[in-house]
C-alpha cells in the first residue's frame, strides 16, 4: 500500500522509522528540535523522541560535526543536519580528514556510522553562498559515500539504507524537491546504495543525471519524444558507490551519451563519467559525449540570471539534438 507524500515527508518518515527501530540513533543540527528544521524535515521528531535524541546545536558546524564523529566511533549512530551544503565547508576537516579516514587508518577497527544530511542546489535566488552543488567535491575523497535522491520514493529508501551503513554518508537533498510529491509505500523498503535507476527507457540517446536534474531530463525526454527522439534517462542516485555498469550498458544500446548536472561544468562529476565511458565503451559511441552543467561563475542572486547560469530543460534538449546531428 502506498500514499502520496512530499519529499520532505518521506525523509521524515525514514528518520522516524529508523529512530524507533534503533535507540542509538541521535539527531544533531541547527533548529531541528521544536522548530522542526528550516525545511521542516524533522518536524515532530523532537516531541516524539525528546531533547536527548533530537539535539539543537549552536551555529558551529565544525563543532557539532566533530561531536557526531566522536559519537559514531563510540557506538552511536548520529544523523547530522547541515542546513545548507555550503556550510559543510567550515567542517571539512571533520568530514574528510576524520570521518572519511578513521576506519582505514585504524585498520578497520573503528567504524564511523555517520549520516550527514544537507541540501544543495540552486533555483531559489538564495545567492552564491547558499546555492552550490558540491556533491562532486565529496565524491573525490575515498571513505565517504555520496547519495543524491531525486524523488520521494528514492529519498526514503536511500536514507534508510544510508542510516544502516557502517561508513559515513553524505546525503544531499535538493532544496527545490522538498515539496515534490510522489507515491511512497507504507511497507518497509530499502534501496541499496550504488544501484542506478532507469527512470525512462529509450533507444536513441542516454541521458545521465542526478538529483533535481533527473526531473529536468525526464521533462526534456518528453519534449524530444514529440520530435521522434527516444531518450533513455538514468538516475545515478549516488556518486559513491557509482553504478557505471548501468551507464555503459545503456550507451552500448543507444550509442550516444549526454550528462546533466547542476554543478559547474568544469571539473564537475560528469567528467568522470565521460572518462569511464571513453575508456570502457569508446567503440560504442556514434557521437561525442556531451555535458550540460552550470556556467563557471558563482550562482547569481538575481533569479533571471540564476536561471541563465543553471542548466534548464531547453539546454538538455539542445544537446541531445546536437548528439543526433540535428541542427539547433
Amino acid at each position: 500500500m502506498s500514499r502520496i507524500i512530499t519529499y520532505a515527508q518521506a525523509i521524515n518518515k525514514a528518520l522516524r522509522e529508523e529512530m524507533q527501530a534503533n535507540e542509538n540513533i541521535v539527531l544533531f543540527g541547527e533548529d531541528i528540535g521544536e522548530y522542526g528544521g528550516v525545511f521542516k524535515v524533522t518536524k515532530g521528531l523532537y516531541n516524539e523522541f525528546g531533547e536527548d535524541r533530537v539535539i539543537d546545536t549552536p551555529i558551529s558546524e565544525a563543532g557539532f560535526v566533530g561531536i557526531g564523529v566522536g559519537a559514531a566511533i563510540t557506538g552511536m549512530r548520529p544523523i547530522i543536519e547541515i542546513m545548507w551544503i555550503d556550510f559543510t565547508l567550515v567542517a571539512m576537516d571533520q568530514i574528510l580528514n576524520q570521518a572519511a579516514k578513521l576506519s582505514y587508518m585504524s585498520g578497520g577497527q573503528t567504524k564511523v556510522p555517520l549520516v550527514i544530511r544537507t541540501q544543495g542546489g540552486g533555483g531559489r535566488g538564495n545567492g552564491a553562498q547558499h546555492s552550490q552543488s558540491l556533491e562532486g567535491l565529496f565524491a573525490q575523497f575515498p571513505g565517504i559515500k555520496v547519495v543524491c535522491p531525486s524523488n520521494p520514493y528514492d529519498a526514503k529508501g536511500l536514507l534508510k539504507a544510508s542510516i544502516q551503513e557502517e561508513s559515513p554518508v553524505m546525503f544531499i537533498e535538493h532544496k527545490l524537491l522538498y515539496n515534490m510529491k510522489g507515491e511512497v509505500p507504507e511497507e518497509e523498503y530499502i534501496i541499496k546504495l550504488g544501484k542506478a535507476d532507469i527512470k525512462r527507457k529509450g533507444k536513441d540517446v542516454t541521458v545521465v543525471a542526478l538529483s533535481r536534474m533527473v526531473n529536468f531530463a525526464l521533462e526534456a525526454a518528453e519534449q524530444l519524444e514529440q520530435e521522434g527522439i527516444d531518450a533513455e534517462v538514468i538516475d545515478l542516485r549516488s556518486l559513491v558507490p557509482l553504478d557505471i555498469d548501468s551507464v555503459l550498458n545503456s550507451v552500448r544500446k543507444t550509442h550516444r551519451l549526454v550528462i546533466v548536472h547542476e554543478a559547474s561544468t568544469t571539473f564537475g562529476w560528469g567528467a568522470e563519467i565521460v572518462a569511464r565511458v571513453q575508456m570502457e565503451a569508446f567503440d560504442e559511441l556514434d557521437a561525442p559525449i556531451a555535458r550540460v552543467g552550470a556556467k563557471d561563475v558563482p550562482i547569481p542572486y538575481n533569479m533571471e540570471l540564476e536561471k541563465e547560469t543553471l542548466p534548464q530543460v531547453k539546454d538538455i534538449v539542445d544537446e541531445v539534438r546536437k548528439s543526433l546531428y540535428i541542427h539547433v
